[in-house]
């Protein structure tokens, strides 16, 4: 299992929502290259970046601030919000992003997550961001109408590599994931699943080890100090 240490950027800011809610946002860092360093020097090796302006309106405006990140670090990048053509997600790909996510398009636009996942293969993840059993788009702040189900069907037909799967009710609330979610997801899907939303603690890290899952984010309690990454790096594998 990766340990995916997460920045999510705002205004070219390193910033935390609880709850995918704009409005409850709180900034750690106006550095966020300094932040990669950190990751680096704790022993990470893969990395979570999401736009969130990108996410919120399809509009890139944090590239720049990606651009810098990536040229500052060889790490493992996986990257999303925002990429909804296949012009901005080669522009990406093209500036060394190792994965793209894609989250909006891939439910608005089957034939773009078809193009890209066939050309791109394994750099091509979708994000599946679920609230009460419901797939959400757009920041999280458009429910579909899609159930998990139905939707990881589509994505088994179309031979998605890597699934990202967030409960977005956990999401920054700092009281634990749902595991029950990734069980779920590990009959519906072979793909490699990554867990994001509610890793708060080391205990709750080891929990999702425990399912043998491809990867862990953790975004909020890196920032707050409860899950120390040099201790996180020991539950990879």
């Amino acid at each position: 299992m990766y340990i995916f240490p997460a920045i999510d950027l705002y205004d070219a800011k390193a910033v935390r929502l609880l709850k995918g809610d704009y409005e409850k946002m709180t900034v750690y860092s106006d550095n966020p290259v300094a932040i990669v360093q950190d990751f680096e020097s704790n022993g990470i090796s893969h990395m979570h970046l999401v736009d969130l302006e990108g996410a919120k309106s399809g509009d890139n405006k944090n590239y720049r601030t990606i651009a810098k990140i990536r040229e500052s670090s060889d790490i493992f990048i996986q990257l999303g919000g925002g990429i909804r053509s296949v012009e901005q997600a080669e522009r990406y790909l093209g500036l060394g992003i190792n994965r793209i996510i894609l989250g909006t398009a891939a439910i608005e636009d089957e034939n773009l997550l078809a193009e890209l996942a066939g050309k791109y293969q394994e750099r091509i993840a979708v994000g599946v961001d679920v609230m009460d059993g419901i797939v959400k788009t757009h920041g999280w702040r458009k429910a579909t109408g899609i159930y998990l189900k139905d939707y990881c069907e589509k994505l088994n037909a179309l031979n998605i590599r890597t699934i990202i799967a967030t409960d977005i009710s956990k999401d920054g609330a700092m009281k634990g994931t749902n595991i029950a979610l990734y069980e779920d997801l590990q009959k519906l899907t072979d793909a490699d699943l990554v867990a994001s939303g509610g890793i708060h603690s080391i205990e709750e890290l080891k929990k999702v080890h425990a399912l043998a899952l491809y990867g862990a984010i953790i975004g909020k309690a890196y920032y707050t100090g409860d899950i120390k990454l040099n201790e996180a790096v020991k539950y990879e594998d």
